[in-house]
């Protein structure tokens, strides 16, 4: 079953500043080939069902692996079953009406 997820990882224990252990998140989704996508809140991660939580385990432990005893993440889940769509295509839809506007 294809997937789109949002993950917000948060390391809990480390300091204020969570940007290494986010990019460590980065790297492991690189590897796994999934579409992803950086936001300032999270990453958008979209394929099929096991890939795409295989990879927020590999993320769990990567950054467990930097020393984070704890980290609370959330998630938010969407599938369809009447076609499989992509997050450049959501984005797109909005953006469409967007261009559409008269400025009002």
């Amino acid at each position: 079953m294809h997937v789109m997820i949002d993950l917000c990882l948060v390391p809990v224990g480390v300091g204020t500043s969570v940007a290494p252990h986010v990019a460590a998140c980065q790297r492991v989704l690189k590897a796994s080939g999934l579409d992803h996508r950086l936001h300032a809140y999270g990453t958008t991660i979209e394929g099929e069902w096991d890939a795409v939580f295989a990879a927020v385990r590999r993320c769990h432990e990567a950054v467990h692996g930097m020393g984070a005893p704890r980290i609370h993440s959330t998630l938010r889940v969407g599938t369809r079953t009447d076609k499989v769509q992509h997050m450049g295509e959501k984005v797109r839809a909005v953006e469409d009406i967007l261009a559409g506007d008269d400025g009002a």
